[in-house]
């Protein structure tokens, strides 16, 4: 029984022994099969993610119609009908009649034209296709399609910084990250929606190109900086951020023949590409804001070339070469500075700039820039609102970059630092930090799953309470993951996909009121008065006039004229006589007004009113802001000052509004935003006669009465 306990034994193990033993077919066979598994799992996630991406900006489609949003994308808008219609080469050469009359614009000179050539080129290969599309819907869907382009570029870009884990976690962020949505909702048809995409792409082929030293992603990069300027005047950030690294990269002693190719190649085609964009012309070269771009391919060049000299002379001549070489160079470039500033061949840093340096410049020097919201600096809950977890995310991810310093490290270090501060300086910028944000996020989020991770597969033991660790900071990790994506959900759906031209409101029992006053006073404009009538309003409702009453407007959202818009903010603050004498030189027929007073509508004229009154005294000094307050308070009720209480925008706003009942507690004229009764009641115009008031009273258009002539 033994003998044969034993024999048995014996076959036992060596069975096992046969089944352990794996040849090296099986094992190519299993890490083959690990591989693909690995990469359709990949797959299926980064699909997930431009899904993701794409539909959860659909909210305002959903909820409303295919309507374009705000201000600015209406004049994209109706600049791709005409590129569409007309072609590209009478879009280039159109001067537009209809806009700062009597002025006019020369459109095709004056803007960034990515995004209508990006939108009819969409257009076209649909149609080709056989897949008939209306170019309203093409501008619609663009923002959201490029949205998930971003997300796969985002990915690319953090993988080649780092592993292809952070990639799909920083794709995963920024598909639904507020700081991005914002601009990039469907019917948001601005120059951001694709702008950010090709600002991922060029750094992501930036980086690339100085990891592998290929002229191949160089090149690719010049093209991606060249799509970047045609599309957004916010390529200047690129053109300032690449030179910063390659400096800093030299600063550190990792100067390679790499770099050199990387920088040498896209700064070079780039610039030559970039000069074709006719509104940036000559800017490459004459321009402050792309100095820095000049002076690092120089001193890039200078470098390389004395690295060369150097292994033909000796040490003491390479000394005494290398002094005169620098000195010799850095006089001619003083002069070449010098000169070119006094003779105006480079032209100085403009108000934007400045007013990013010093926050407070436009405020005292440019209002018509400060008077913009965007142009705010960010507040914290801003940042909050639209980062969430990131915010603190933020310094991790950069905490991990420091810890292990490469080229591709130092460089994501120097975009979060450069953009956070912008970021903080003008609210817009806020765009610019949303993806390196989700980067660095991602960077922590990775590094810090696979550590603990790690610790959970560990045996567990008494002296050691690792696994426990590791498994209360993966789920942490995983709570706050899943807030942050309710976060985005919600914010996208509440903040950021309500179009500007459709308002609505909650009542008490939970359903939605529209207010759809702007296209029905635009509407009854278009149909109702001549088709050269000149409508003045406040600059920002140019564009949409234009768009869609196809009216004359005297200004609009491009704001390329200070003065212009000073004597249209001087009518507005000056008393109707005078406001008549100004609107009979102007040549204006109808004047348009948003009021809120009735709705509660806040963004309206009144609110705005100190702006127009800022503007027109920066051109007029008998325009002054202390006229317009009382003890320095802004009022509208009986303690308001005489000048407000008789101004052209106080009585267009509140003509034959104390006939009106806003509240049945309340007195007549009763404003619900400024929550006072106005001051001045039962006032006639003279001048002017009302022509139109939209149902809920935010839109009032009048007729700029003809006098008979007395003489």
């Amino acid at each position: 029984m033994k003998r044969s306990e034993k024999s048995s034994t014996s076959v036992v193990n060596n069975k096992q022994q046969d089944v352990n033993i794996i040849s090296p077919n099986e094992a190519g066979v299993k890490e083959e099969n690990k591989g693909h598994q690995e990469f359709l799992l990949k797959v299926l996630i980064l699909s997930v993610i431009y899904v993701l991406a794409f539909s959860t900006r659909l909210f305002s489609v959903l909820r409303y119609e295919s309507v374009i949003h705000e201000f600015d994308p209406y004049f994209n808008y109706r600049s791709t009908i005409y590129l569409v219609q007309e072609g590209f080469y009478n879009f280039l050469n159109w001067f537009d009649e209809r806009a700062w009359y009597p002025l006019g614009r020369i459109v095709g000179g004056t803007i960034y034209p990515g995004l209508m050539a990006t939108a009819s080129l969409v257009h076209w290969v649909l149609n080709s296709l056989n897949i008939t599309v209306n170019i309203r819907n093409v501008c619609v869907l663009l923002s959201p399609w490029f949205a998930s382009n971003t997300a796969m570029v985002t990915y690319k870009f953090a993988k080649e910084v780092k592993d292809t884990q952070t990639g799909l976690v920083a794709a995963a962020m920024i598909a639904i990250v507020p700081g991005y949505i914002s601009r990039s909702v469907a019917g948001s048809f601005d120059n951001e929606g694709i702008a950010i995409f090709a600002l991922i792409f060029t750094y992501y082929c930036w980086i690339k190109s100085v990891n592998t030293g290929s002229l191949m992603w160089a090149a690719i990069c010049s093209l991606a900086y060249f799509y970047m300027a045609s599309a957004w005047g916010g390529y200047v950030f690129i053109i300032n951020l690449i030179p910063l690294h390659a400096f800093f990269l030299l600063l550190t002693g990792r100067y390679s023949h790499r770099l050199y190719i990387a920088y040498s190649t896209m700064f070079v085609i780039g610039t030559i590409l970039s000069m074709q964009i006719t509104f940036i012309s000559f800017q490459p070269v004459q321009s402050s804001e792309h100095l820095a771009a000049i002076g690092i391919f120089g001193l890039l060049q200078l470098y390389a070339g004395l690295a060369w000299v150097k292994s033909h002379l000796t040490n003491e001549a390479f000394k005494k070469l290398q002094r005169l070489t620098v000195l010799f160079v850095l006089s001619c470039a003083a002069a070449v500075l010098v000169i070119g500033t006094l003779t105006g061949y480079i032209s100085p840093f403009n108000g934007r700039f400045y007013s990013l340096l010093d926050p407070t410049y436009a405020r005292d020097h440019i209002p018509i820039i400060a008077s913009v919201s965007e142009h705010q600096p960010t507040t914290w809950a801003s940042y909050f609102f639209d980062l969430h977890i990131l915010v603190f995310l933020f310094p991790a991810g950069l905490y991990f970059c420091f810890q292990k310093l490469t080229d591709a490290n130092i460089f994501l270090i120097l975009y979060g630092v450069t953009s956070i501060y912008f970021s903080g300086v003008m609210v817009r910028l806020m765009l610019v930090l949303a993806p390196v944000a989700c980067i660095l996020a991602a960077v922590a989020v990775s590094a810090t799953l696979t550590t603990y991770m790690r610790k959970l597969k560990e045996p567990s033991s008494d002296a050691n309470n690792s696994k426990e660790s590791g498994g209360v900071m993966v789920a942490v990790l995983t709570v706050l993951l899943i807030l942050y994506a309710f976060h985005c959900t919600w914010v996208t759906s509440e903040a950021y996909s309500s179009p500007s031209i459709v308002l609505s409101a909650k009542q008490n029992d939970g359903s939605r009121v529209i207010f759809d006053d702007f296209r029905e006073a635009y509407r009854w404009i278009g149909q109702n008065t001549a088709d050269d009538a000149r409508i003045m309003s406040w600059w920002d409702y140019g564009y949409q006039l234009s768009a869609m009453a196809n009216r004359t407007v005297l200004v609009d959202n491009n704001t390329w004229n200070n003065s212009h818009i000073a004597q249209v903010g001087k009518a507005f603050a000056s008393s109707e006589e005078e406001a008549y004498k100004q609107m009979k030189a102007l040549d204006v027929d109808y004047v348009l007004v948003i009021f809120g007073g009735l709705t509660g509508y806040s963004s309206d004229d009144i609110n705005k009113f100190l702006w127009m009154v800022r503007i027109g005294g920066s051109c007029d000094p008998n325009i002054k802001e202390q006229d317009y307050l009382t003890n320095g308070q802004y009022r509208i009720d009986k303690g308001a000052s005489p000048t407000m209480l008789n101004s052209l925008m106080y009585k267009l706003s509140y003509y034959r509004f104390s006939e009106v009942h806003t509240d049945y507690q309340r007195p007549t004229g009763f404003d619900r935003v400024r929550n006072v009764e106005i001051g001045n009641k039962n006032f006639d115009l003279t001048y002017l006669e009302e022509a139109f008031t939209s149902v809920h009273w935010l839109v009032r258009v009048y007729k700029v009465k003809d006098l008979d002539n007395r003489a």
